[in-house]
């Protein structure tokens, strides 16, 4: 008997929001399906988008997959290996998923994700919305420091 070699990671589907805070309290977002606990997701986000363009620019792809991979959506919903890591956009499947538009940080916790980041004053904040937990708040946690390998 032998284990065969996976090609892939497995993700598990930790669904969280990416927000920016606009000038007027308003912050726009995009949905992030695999991975967003902030060990992972965090620690991208902390480590290659570190700038108001750079996450303006990621937000601004509309919902995806994943922040970071190499892998890519099709027009045919396909997902193939790219060259470079990137966010894998559900756009480029052909889903219409542009970002959303909440009025302040209330709308944008309603939104029903397991983790909320919001890009606020140059840096990031991460909630856990203890999405299972009707009793809980929405608690600040810290995102673990360190860059990721890739």
């Amino acid at each position: 008997m032998y284990i065969k070699r996976v090609k892939h990671i497995t993700h598990m589907a930790t669904r969280s929001r990416i927000g920016i805070e606009l000038n007027d309290g308003s912050i726009l977002s995009a949905y992030h399906h695999w991975d967003g606990y902030p060990e992972w997701l965090g620690r991208v986000l902390t480590t290659h988008y570190r700038t108001k363009a750079q996450v303006a620019s990621l937000i601004d792809g509309g919902d995806m997959s994943c922040a970071w991979t190499k892998e890519r959506w099709t027009k045919d919903g396909k997902s193939e290996e790219s060259d470079t890591y990137g966010p894998e956009y559900y756009s480029d499947r052909g889903d219409d998923t542009p970002p959303t538009l909440h009025m302040n940080q209330a709308q944008f916790f309603a939104a029903g994700e397991e983790y909320s980041y919001i890009f606020r004053d140059g840096e990031w904040k991460c909630w856990d919305m203890h999405q299972f937990d009707d009793d809980k708040a929405p608690e600040l946690v810290r995102i673990p420091e360190g860059a990721l390998a890739c």
